[in-house]
């Protein structure tokens, strides 16, 4: 593997500085996307003034990954591997288990390479949740399956989400260069690892391309991941230096929308995790309607940990549950897969980026 550096940085720090760092910034930093949202603003719900439900009627269980969450919702990665994840970690998967939905680490790399468990271990708190684990493809590509299957049993996860991110890697100080052989890692994974492989970005999203590449190798879940939210690029940007951080400014804003990451995914026969830039319930529900099978909140979890510890969170969960719920409601659908089944309004740029005879083409109504 390469490992060319800017000459003019300064030495990497340790991972756990870095993984610091990276909870400072997106607590607190001004690490969003600059000119390009995710898109969801595109994506009109069809009201439905006669619904013919009770709120009560409307039903949020949703499978994923081969469990079934009690709301399309995960609380998305962020961290791991400092001694600051292990509190954030615990609430949050705490929370998780209290509301039926899912919980997903941060990288786990520290705990791979360096035996560094920080943060990665939540099953007292949350013995029933859907955990994911999370690793780099790179870091994936090196290590032994056996390794790797260690790794999810030490954390509990139920799968692995493998995260593509060569965008990040190549602005990160202490980054990756060498991005082959990823599609044979994921090959590998999916035939020897005892759990579900689970490919996702980090915040750049994923094409159809990409989808229909892992699909032919049996992957079945992907995270989208899109642009439009936290810019793992940016994150890098501001701890770089020299050559490192002028590649960060231009690539600030580099990736695929998350709507557009959704629709590009649609009719792959995929279950798609929606996340990237998503909030409200409200976002949940229109990447639901453009084929998502839950969605996944980070940011807004982590800042709401910041302001309140797991009370805040759970006050932030509950109301997102409460909008998806809502918003399932006023479009008549009882369950999300109606939701999945709905005509929805594709706004110009999104509508450019759905692909022709699929579901969500022949549902769509242009704006």
């Amino acid at each position: 593997m390469s490992t060319s550096r800017d000459p003019g940085a300064s030495p990497p720090p340790a991972i756990s500085g870095r993984k610091a760092d990276h909870i400072d910034l997106c607590i607190d930093g001004d690490v969003g996307f600059r000119g390009k949202s995710n898109l969801l603003h595109a994506v009109e719900l069809v009201h439905d003034a006669l619904p013919e439900l009770a709120v009560d009627e409307v039903d949020l269980t949703t499978p994923f990954a081969g469990r079934t969450l009690r709301a399309p919702l995960i609380i998305a990665a962020m961290t791991g591997g400092v001694d600051r994840a292990e509190a954030i970690n615990r609430d949050l998967a705490a929370v998780a288990e209290e509301l039926g939905i899912g919980f997903a680490f941060g990288s786990q790399r520290p705990l791979l390479t360096e035996g560094i468990t920080a943060g990665y271990r939540v099953r007292d708190v949350a013995p029933s949740t859907l955990v994911l684990g999370n690793i780099g493809i790179v870091q994936a590509r090196q290590a032994p399956t056996e390794a790797l299957a260690e790794m999810v049993h030490e954390s509990g996860a139920d799968a692995l989400c493998v995260h593509l991110n060569p965008a990040m890697e190549v602005i990160q100080p202490e980054g990756d260069d060498d991005f082959r052989g990823g599609l044979d890692t994921i090959a590998r994974l999916v035939a020897e690892l005892p759990c579900p492989v689970i490919v996702k970005e980090t915040g750049c999203g994923l094409s159809r391309s990409v989808g229909q590449r892992v699909a032919a190798l049996g992957v079945r879940q992907v995270d989208t991941s899109g642009a439009g939210g936290t810019s793992w690029v940016g994150v890098e940007t501001r701890r770089a230096e020299h050559l490192r951080a002028r590649l960060g400014e231009t690539f600030w804003d580099w990736g695929i929308p998350t709507a557009a990451s959704v629709a590009q995914l649609s009719g792959l026969g995929l279950e798609i995790c929606a996340t990237g830039g998503l909030s409200t319930g409200l976002d949940v529900a229109r990447a639901l309607a453009l084929g998502a099978r839950c969605g996944g909140i980070a940011r807004a979890f982590l800042q709401a940990h910041a302001r309140g510890g797991r009370r805040a969170v759970r006050d932030v969960a509950r109301t997102v549950i409460a909008e998806i719920r809502t918003a399932l409601l006023l479009t008549g659908s009882r369950t999300p897969a109606d939701l999945a089944r709905r005509p929805v309004v594709i706004a110009p740029p999104l509508a450019a980026w759905v692909p022709p005879d699929t579901p969500l083409a022949r549902r769509m109504l242009r704006g």
